[in-house]
């Protein structure tokens, strides 16, 4: 799809493309969203980019855990810019993880695995989750198979491996000639990056944040609260995925409200004022000011941004992942305000203007710490569990009192603000 959508592009002389543009914030006057500041990443320039509408379509965040399914760039940049522009995050509370993902690399380990016979077996040789789901067994939910598989980690029943525990997903037993008819890309994944051939090895899976139900506050036109604002698939919200996303619903959220978004912002775009240059240079120079004073013209400075971002990503796994308590989500408030701290305190020592990628991950990181608060302060709230939101502490959902959409807005502390909306019930009423 993405090859498709660039191919695409390049047939419309229209179509003007930024490639090497990484965007620092959202250009907002008179209450409305009119372009992005871009750093030009070729030749170092500050550019206001204006438009009369703005579509967010920026992914997930999965790169704020240590352990991901989420390809680099997946580090909430999108998400961000938006709550930094005013607009609030919705649930994002709501991480998901997957079951099957590959030790140290993680690849994703796809559910047609399961879906063709593929066996869980823990170390004892067991299929486990006759114990947790004996109706659905591996075809059951990736938040309930997720929670059976730490659970048997936890008492003892999980195998040790260089990149921690993991269960062994079992396909032998299918023979050779159905796994090459039906799986032959999961045979390769296995030879290419574990140096095992699942005809005749068993496939080393433990969980991996997969997916963020979460995102930017959109109505189901991507529309945000901040008029010329729009977002689409995994940075938004729409309430598509309510706390659990179905497997290939992300596709539905790429796809038919990517479609719907931009139908929304062209036809706002039609009847929108052109914003005037004066405000926009101020804009502008003000933000190429912040850049240059924190970042590209400070020499002080002791802490490096890979050791602040790798303490990020161990300490939301362990506070913030499938499981979640009380006293862990506290104390990951504590890790990530220190944190933010030494980030005060990070050294660029690139002090080049092109391509210089100690900043764009300087930038990154600061989004990252931006949004992993909010998912820690929006899920130690959240007493209750649902969905992908698992409390230790408060293991039953409570309607009663959560049966709300979270919505964190950006202050001048660390901690968000958080309101709550509610949730809009059409056909199917939660059950057990």
């Amino acid at each position: 799809m993405l090859h498709t959508v660039f191919q695409t592009s390049l047939k419309y002389p229209q179509i003007h493309r930024h490639d090497e543009a990484f965007v620092t914030k959202l250009l907002v006057e008179d209450g409305r969203c009119v372009g992005v500041v871009a750093i030009d990443m070729r030749s170092g320039r500050f550019d206001a980019i204006t438009a009369k509408a703005v579509i967010l379509a920026t992914g997930g965040l999965g790169r704020v855990y240590a352990f991901t399914t989420n390809g680099n760039i997946c580090t909430g940049d999108g998400m961000a810019l938006a709550y930094r522009a005013g607009v609030g995050l919705k649930d994002m509370e709501m991480v998901q993880f997957h079951p099957t993902g590959l030790p140290f690399t993680g690849i994703l380990i796809t559910e047609a695995v399961r879906g063709e016979g593929g066996y869980l077996l823990n170390k004892d040789g067991d299929r486990f989750l006759k114990r947790y789901v004996p109706n659905k067994m591996e075809l059951g939910p990736r938040d309930i198979i997720s929670r059976a598989m730490i659970t048997e980690f936890e008492e003892g029943r999980g195998f040790e491996g260089p990149h921690g525990k993991y269960m062994h997903l079992d396909v032998r037993h299918l023979g050779e000639q159905t796994i090459d008819r039906k799986l032959p890309f999961m045979r390769e994944l296995g030879r290419e990056f574990v140096g095992i051939d699942i005809v005749h090895d068993p496939i080393p899976v433990r969980p991996v944040q997969h997916y963020m139900m979460g995102g930017v506050d959109a109505d189901i036109s991507g529309v945000t609260p901040l008029p010329g604002l729009y977002a689409a698939g995994e940075c938004a919200n729409v309430g598509l995925n309510g706390g659990n996303r179905l497997g290939s619903n992300s596709l539905s959220e790429c796809l038919v409200f990517g479609a719907a978004s931009g139908r929304a912002a062209a036809e706002y775009a039609s009847s929108a004022k052109a914003v005037g240059a004066n405000p926009i240079e101020a804009m502008l120079k003000d933000e190429t000011k912040r850049i240059e004073m924190d970042y590209l013209d400070k020499k002080s400075g002791d802490e490096k941004i890979g050791a602040i971002r790798e303490e990020m990503q161990l300490a939301m796994d362990t506070g913030a992942g499938v499981f979640r308590t009380r006293e862990g989500l506290e104390k990951l408030t504590k890790e990530l305000g220190n944190l933010r701290d030494r980030f005060g305190r990070i050294k660029i020592e690139d002090s080049s203007r092109t391509f210089n990628t100690e900043l764009m991950a300087a930038l990154e990181l600061d989004y990252m710490l931006e949004v992993a608060e909010v998912i820690t302060y929006s899920a130690l709230a959240r007493e209750e569990s649902r969905g992908a939101h698992a409390r230790r502490d408060f293991p039953e959902r409570n309607d009663e009192k959560y049966l709300k959409h979270t919505i964190a807005m950006h202050t001048d502390e660390i901690a968000p603000r958080l309101e709550y909306r509610d949730v809009r019930i059409t056909n199917f009423k939660p059950q057990a």
